[in-house]
């Protein structure tokens, strides 16, 4: 008896600390909307700051008429497409850059004078390259990850101590066993840190990607509503963006903590 009261009180202890961070970032979330919607109504008028209510109003007839849900796929994709390839290129090139001295050598100056040149730089030669379709804007999204996630893989193998190199040449590993056994597992944790920026500039990036003649997305939606004053969809188009970053961000870091943590531990 003693055994299972003592077990409740510590499911209900445990449940108190888990529930505890979510409850006060929705009160933190549920204090700045009403701080928004009483300051809106207050000091400014709806083109300058449209009150939260006016936002959910329209999020909601957008959602009904299935306009939302259209925007929010097109650019979802474009995301998800930019943020794989590039990611894949970035690691990658990173790989190569960071284990082969010649390649580090002759791509260096390259890549370092590429990656101080902004996406939003770059919508006219895609545009002329490349044409009005997915595949500008993807590539564009492509660009802005893969020299996050290149950066952090050099940094990752850059990061292994000598030591370890020394000791497995020691026993006897060649190239091939030294890549696989030491520099891969020492380099995984450094990868998903780019792949996680990256993620982020994906979707900061998302609104210049939909600059290339969209007909369709968040970013598209933001751009076209200041040509007629809506304000409230240009709200809902950020609000939006915010909450699919926040939700792939969270899906991201769980995926990582349920099949990459160990890889932290190198």
């Amino acid at each position: 008896m003693a055994v299972a009261v003592a077990e409740a009180v510590g499911n209900s202890d445990t449940w108190r600390l888990r529930a505890r961070p979510f409850l006060v970032s929705c009160a933190s979330l549920a204090a700045g909307m009403i701080v928004w919607e009483v300051s809106a109504r207050l000091y400014f008028t709806p083109l300058r700051l449209p009150p939260v209510s006016q936002i959910w109003a329209r999020a909601v007839e957008t959602a009904a008429n299935g306009t939302l849900e259209l925007h929010i796929a097109s650019s979802m994709f474009r995301i998800v497409a930019g943020f794989c390839v590039g990611s894949a290129l970035g690691i990658l090139v990173g790989l190569a850059m960071g284990v082969v001295g010649t390649v580090q050598r002759f791509l260096d100056p390259i890549v370092n004078f590429l990656r101080f040149i902004p996406p939003i730089a770059w919508i006219s030669p895609f545009l002329i390259w490349f044409g009005i379709g997915e595949l500008s804007k993807v590539l564009l999204i492509t660009y802005t990850v893969t020299f996050m996630v290149m950066l952090n893989t050099i940094a990752g193998i850059l990061a292994i101590h000598r030591n370890k190199l020394r000791v497995a040449r020691c026993l006897g590993a060649n190239r091939l066993q030294v890549f696989r056994f030491v520099i891969m597992p020492s380099v995984v944790g450094y990868i998903l840190t780019g792949m996680r920026i990256g993620m982020g500039n994906a979707f900061t990036t998302i609104v210049t990607a939909e600059m290339i003649a969209a007909q369709a997305g968040l970013g598209f939606l933001i751009l076209v509503s200041k040509n007629f004053g809506g304000t409230d969809l240009i709200f809902l188009g950020m609000i939006t963006l915010g909450i699919l970053g926040l939700l792939t961000d969270r899906l991201f870091v769980w995926a990582i903590d349920r099949w990459a943590r160990r890889f932290y531990l190198h």
